[in-house]
């Protein structure tokens, strides 16, 4: 297909709490990347970096950080934010370079160092952000949201504390296997049923942690990738980033109040399967042909919510397709192979670029004792504040 790019190399720094500043763990990411790809640094036409807000300037021209980081050597640079789905728009803006023909090879990286506790928004006054607003007005931090969501999914769809729990069982267990992971330890649902409770009903165990990590993804045409000898790379068949439309009926971050319904009425796509929707069309395939899907488990629940959204079942039934095993190793569709933010943690610019570090090992069958046999194809999901959807389809 015209759209499609090769995904020649892929590379993380491993997850953690480090305390060293972004840039270091990016160019680990950035050389693993290049390393793997087997290409050299000299040869990459453009970096595009997904932003870090928490890294000062450098952070806020994260494409020029990197290259410069790796040493000047002439490429173009862009570089990118969209809050929690940055590394997909900057996956994107590679896309569209090697595309219009700008660039044959890029690197896409992005790096986080985070700060303990949940994120919140950076200092000063200011009442046009809504996510300023949403910490002064409701005190709706990101842990409050988590809880509020799952609250909803039990009164209704009926799911309940211990449904929750199996998801945080199911991605320890992976994450334990994944090197890059930074919790590689199993857990029982007793554990979680007895770690504390954080945002009710959520418990420490239900929830993300906030990490330092970086991933990296060296993308080229195809035309290059056949000259560099990869005669069947991993390839990116599908970006979609979608922004929701109106009304919008389902409380969703930063926003604190739904949209009136009385004189429009509401989409029957809810927005996070607009964004499923857009890729599968763009890609060609249907839930029925993915392999392996890479999800944005900010908590247990909202797991779920995405094994609706992504059409893996119908509305409702995210719990019981769990409860099946569809989503575990061996299942029909595998979700969160890689351990997902619940062994990670998060690393805002990273995580959907790692995402797709994940999907490109497992379609290349390199994926280890993680490995989902004959995968074919593979989504990731993830979504960032204001409106930033992202869902990546690769195939092999």
């Amino acid at each position: 297909m015209s759209g499609e790019v090769a995904v020649l190399g892929a590379g993380m720094h491993p997850w953690g709490k480090w305390g060293r500043p972004f840039v270091e763990y990016g160019t680990v990411a950035a050389r693993a990347a290049l390393a793997d790809a087997g290409v050299d640094w000299r040869d990459v036409g453009s970096i595009v970096g997904a932003d870090t807000v928490r890294g000062g300037y450098p952070g806020y021209v994260a494409g020029a950080t990197f290259a410069k980081a790796l040493g000047w050597q002439g490429a173009r640079v862009a570089s990118v934010y969209a809050a929690c789905a940055s590394g997909a728009q900057a996956i994107n803006t590679a896309r569209a370079q090697i595309l219009s023909g700008l660039a044959d090879v890029v690197l896409v990286v992005g790096a986080d160092a985070a700060p303990k506790g949940f994120f919140k928004p950076a200092g000063g006054e200011r009442a046009d952000d809504p996510d300023w607003l949403r910490f002064r007005v409701l005190g709706a931090t990101n842990p409050a949201y988590f809880g509020l969501y799952a609250r909803r999914r039990m009164a209704v769809h009926g799911d309940t504390l211990e449904d929750f729990a199996l998801v945080k069982v199911k991605n320890a267990a992976l994450g334990a296997l994944n090197p890059n992971a930074r919790y590689r330890k199993e857990v029982t649902a007793d554990e979680v049923a007895a770690s504390a409770v954080v945002a009710d009903p959520l418990r420490l165990l239900d929830i993300c942690a906030t990490s330092d990590g970086a991933a990296a993804l060296v993308l080229s045409s195809m035309e290059f990738a056949r000259r560099h000898g990869t005669t069947d790379p991993v390839r990116v068949r599908a970006v979609s980033t979608v922004t929701p439309t109106y009304p919008r009926t389902v409380l969703d971050l930063p926003d604190i109040a739904t949209d009136s319904a009385a004189v429009v009425e509401p989409s029957e796509e809810a927005y996070r399967a607009s964004i499923a929707r857009a890729a599968y069309e763009e890609a060609g395939v249907g839930p029925e042909d993915i392999s392996l899907a890479e999800v944005y488990d900010l908590s247990t629940s909202l797991e779920l919510q995405w094994y609706e959204d992504l059409g893996l079942c119908g509305e409702g039934e995210g719990a019981k397709l769990l409860r099946e095993g569809a989503t575990s190793p061996g299942g029909r569709t595998p979700v969160n192979t890689s351990g997902g933010l619940a062994s990670f943690g998060e690393a805002v610019p990273a995580q959907a670029i790692a995402q797709v570090c994940e999907l490109t090992w497992q379609l290349r069958g390199a994926a280890g004792a993680r490995q989902v046999e004959g995968a074919r194809v593979g989504i990731s999901a993830n979504q960032g504040l204001f409106g930033h959807g992202s869902a990546i389809i690769a195939v092999r």
